[in-house]
């Protein structure tokens, strides 16, 4: 896996840095935890994510990054890194399924912002050194972590002239060399030269190399003469400095020159500026009209604030998005008034809730990828959302709907612990007889025995069976019989699954439920097929041709995997071929780890059928990396288990121990996207 193609938040180009670049390299060569410190707005970001991909060659597994910005709770620390890995915790120890997943790699991780988290990414990161010798850490924070073996780098402000320099001396500054570029990209043509270079250099000097008080004074130009932009940044620097009983630390510096670019806004944008900091995530500008307006910002006001915003580098933007450094989204949310933060955050709820709502993936519809793919983007937004009704009384019930609404999502991300954080921390709070109880003990247990936590999910789900029944609510009630089927299932009780995957069919079908249908059909043709393959191979064909004929992509492919497994069990393997190499296809494309991770294996067993043994040992390894990637193992499954085993031995025994051994580990250092285009018929592993 590598992290770092789209590692620069933005697309301006990264200046100066060459000493500290040196040193990130040379530490890291000495020292397995390196952490950047300094003042905010200094670039601790840039240089990490500048280092990491210019370095990211040098790891055998890559980079990751990990944005802990966006976490409003330490709690979610370990399902964040999980995702940033690509790791579907199958456990319910996820730190475990980390630990072991790292273990034998070797690689960078980078975990950005730790300053709000440090309490937990302290004991988080000593732990990982310990247990995985060869990854490396590279931290930023505002202060060190204070773990054994720490090395810390203070990223100081870029270099300033010196009174007195000459033209040439002061061209030479890296504060000027980002001045100049930023002014040139405000003011095209905007060059140094005789006439403005003691500006440019009283400018910098003011601002004391901070790289974004120079980025927000450099688009000022916009509007104002580099002579007046100077004066005004004095005046209003000597006022702070008037204050202050000693030198203005740099902190100061850099909130004077926030305070000032928020002064010089318009009384709108300042407004928007406030309320599109409760977004880690950014917004679009449905979004920043829905929650955003209101209380001095008319709606049809709201795209000339935003275009206002990014004229002034407040905000950055793809075209389609807009979103703020962190030190502006930090600056904005403290103001907004007390008055409107209750109004505010109750708009950002209700926002959030109807998303969820709307863009639920557990439904058969042809926009269900763009849903997955929009609740993938606003993730860091419902985190906020989902805290706010966790932490004010009275709306953990909105919270349990909206989490219990993403069980799918939480399912195919593999995001299981994450999902069951939010509901459990909500039924805590939801009174016994709140008709949104039912349905969110459901989500929780049927997360908690997918990740094979049997002693703490099947308490919950006879409850919420309990509670269907004494609602008379059918749709419910077939949803948790279904469950339990997957439960017996996983206990190796296919009997007893297939009568309640029937039982569940039976009612999804008298209510017309068409998404529980499918739901059912996808448990009973996967997880039986190797104990009544007729059977799976029928509630396979049934299940695919109702994908297509709702045009449903994501559970298509599953749909093509269960019904390749079940007609490998009837005993056709070019048939079995062709379907699991369909969804291969499409779980490659969507980067739907579980699914793709099944597909890999089957392909295997296939080859290996085919006597083609350095291929099957080849796809084994690349399952086995993800398998461990997704927290589980072949041997857990029932309709993996046999046929894993049967592969793996004859490879062995027809290449050799070594060489099956080497093919293996080949395999398994391909990665998701080398491995698909292997397992589609690209070339040998080299």
């Amino acid at each position: 896996m590598n992290a770092t193609a789209g590692l620069l938040t933005d697309k301006s180009s990264f200046v100066g840095r060459t000493h500290e670049l040196t040193a990130v390299r040379k530490m890291l060569g000495q020292a397995r935890l390196l952490t950047l410190t300094g003042v905010g707005g200094v670039g601790k970001t840039r240089l990490a994510l500048r280092a990491a991909e210019l370095l990211r060659d040098t790891y055998q597994d890559g980079v990751e990054v990990v944005e802990l910005a966006t976490l409003e709770t330490g709690d979610l620390l370990e399902p964040a890194v999980a995702t940033a890995l690509g790791l579907r915790d199958g456990r319910p120890d996820l730190m475990t399924v980390l630990l072991d997943y790292l273990s034998g790699r070797r690689m960078l991780l980078v975990l950005d912002n730790c300053e709000h988290l440090s309490a937990v990414c302290a004991p988080f990161v000593d732990r990982l050194l310990r247990a995985a010798p060869r990854v490396q850490v590279l931290a930023t924070s505002r202060q060190t972590l204070r773990v054994y073996g720490e090395q810390v780098l203070r990223v100081a402000p870029l270099p300033i002239p010196t009174p007195g320099a000459t033209l040439r001396e002061i061209a030479r500054q890296d504060s000027v060399r980002l001045f100049l570029e930023r002014a040139a990209g405000a003011v095209p043509g905007f060059t140094l030269h005789p006439g403005n270079m003691a500006a440019v250099a009283r400018l910098v000097q003011r601002l004391e190399g901070i790289p974004l008080a120079i980025e927000l004074a450099a688009v000022r130009l916009r509007t104002l003469p580099l002579e007046q932009l100077t004066r005004e940044l004095d005046e209003r620097l000597d006022v702070l400095a008037a204050g202050a009983p000693a030198a203005l630390p740099r902190h100061q510096t850099l909130r004077a020159t926030i305070d000032w670019s928020f002064c010089l806004c318009s009384s709108g944008e300042r407004r928007l500026w406030a309320r599109l900091g409760m977004f880690p995530g950014g917004a679009d500008l449905e979004t920043a009209e829905a929650v955003c307006s209101g209380e001095g910002i008319d709606r049809l006001d709201v795209l000339d604030h935003l275009a206002g915003l990014v004229d002034k580098s407040v905000l950055l933007t793809d075209g389609l998005r807009y979103r703020m450094p962190e030190s502006l989204r930090t600056y904005g949310c403290e103001q907004v008034p007390p008055s409107e933060l209750r109004q505010l955050r109750r708009r950002y709820v209700d926002h959030y809730r109807k998303l969820v709502e709307e863009d639920r993936v557990d439904q058969m519809v042809p926009e269900q990828l763009e849903r997955f793919l929009r609740l993938q983007r606003e993730l860091p937004n419902i985190r906020v959302a989902l805290e706010a009704c966790m932490s004010e009384p009275g709306l953990a019930p909105v919270g349990v709907g909206a989490a219990t609404a993403m069980w799918c999502f939480w399912l195919l991300t593999g995001s299981l612990t994450e999902g069951r954080y939010w509901l459990e921390r909500g039924l805590e709070q939801v009174p016994e007889d709140h008709p949104v109880r039912a349905a969110g003990l459901w989500a929780d247990s049927m997360l908690a025995i997918r990740q094979g936590d049997l002693l703490a999910g099947m308490p919950r789900l006879h409850a919420s069976i309990a509670l269907a029944r004494a609602a008379g609510d059918q749709k419910l009630l077939a949803y948790t019989l279904r469950t339990k089927g997957v439960a017996a299932f996983l206990a190796r009780d296919a009997r007893r699954g297939f009568a309640l995957v029937r039982e569940a069919l039976a009612l999804h079908h008298a209510i017309d439920d068409l998404d529980g249908i499918m739901f059912g059909l996808y448990v009973g043709a996967t997880y039986g097929s190797n104990a009544d393959p007729p059977q799976s191979a029928a509630y396979g064909e049934e299940l695919l041709g109702l994908c297509e004929r709702q045009h449903a992509l994501v559970f298509r492919a599953y749909a093509h995997l269960a019904l390749g497994v079940a007609w490998w069990n009837l005993g056709d393997s070019r048939r079995a071929e062709a379907l699991v190499t369909t969804a291969t296809e499409v779980t490659g494309g969507i980067n739907d780890r579980w699914c793709l991770t099944q597909c890999l294996e089957v392909l295997a067993w296939i080859a290996g059928a085919r006597e083609q043994h350095d291929r099957a040992a080849e796809l084994l390894g690349a399952a086995h990396a993800m398998w461990e990637a997704v927290g589980a193992s072949p041997e857990w499954m029932s309709h993996h288990a046999a046929w894993h085993e049967r592969c793996t031995r004859q490879a062995r025994r027809a290449l050799g121990g070594p060489t099956f051994t080497a093919a293996f580990r080949e395999g398994a250092r391909l990665g998701p996207e080398r491995a698909v285009a292997y397992a589609l018929g690209g070339p040998r592993v080299q």
